[in-house]
């Protein structure tokens, strides 16, 4: 059964690029003691989420902090080095957390699979975007395919 306001968020190990090669995140420890905008999309660098998305959050960092928002993260099964390459090529580097779920495990956990294997990309996690307080999921919304709305920095700023 897919994740849902009031659930708990997994706990699943993901691997970063840190700067002497490879370090582990965990999402338990992340998601305790803060709250968290975490944001999906199907893939770095695809056109939906490099030209709407992402940018949208990076420049409304500074409006969800003011919210009381202490980590915004964008989650993608992707590498690592390609999230990290996603991160400096758009200028998210240092405010976007970048979460790489390299071998999508935590978007089985999260059971938002998104079967893109029509589009060569394989299985990789539906768009959307949720809050997540001291580790309790608070707010969720999930796109249709194919779609930008719910999901998006300015709509969940307003669900704020």
């Amino acid at each position: 059964m897919p994740i849902k306001v009031g659930d708990r968020f997994p706990e699943v190990m993901l691997k970063q690029v840190g700067p002497d090669g490879l370090v582990d995140l965990d999402t338990g420890e992340l998601t305790t003691g803060q709250t968290i905008v975490l944001f999906a999309v199907p893939g770095a660098f695809t056109p939906t989420c490099s030209v709407r998305h992402l940018p949208g959050f990076i420049d409304h960092a500074d409006d969800f902090k003011a919210k009381g928002v202490d980590v915004i993260a964008c989650l993608s099964v992707n590498d690592p080095w390609v999230m990290d390459a996603w991160a400096k090529d758009t200028g998210a580097e240092g405010t976007i957390l970048m979460l790489p779920d390299g071998n999508g495990e935590l978007a089985a956990a999260l059971d938002l699979p998104l079967d893109a294997s029509a589009n060569g990309l394989g299985i990789r996690i539906k768009r959307f975007a949720m809050v997540i307080d001291d580790g309790i999921v608070t707010d969720l919304q999930i796109e249709a395919p194919g779609k930008l709305e719910v999901s998006s920095a300015e709509a969940l700023l307003a669900r704020l």
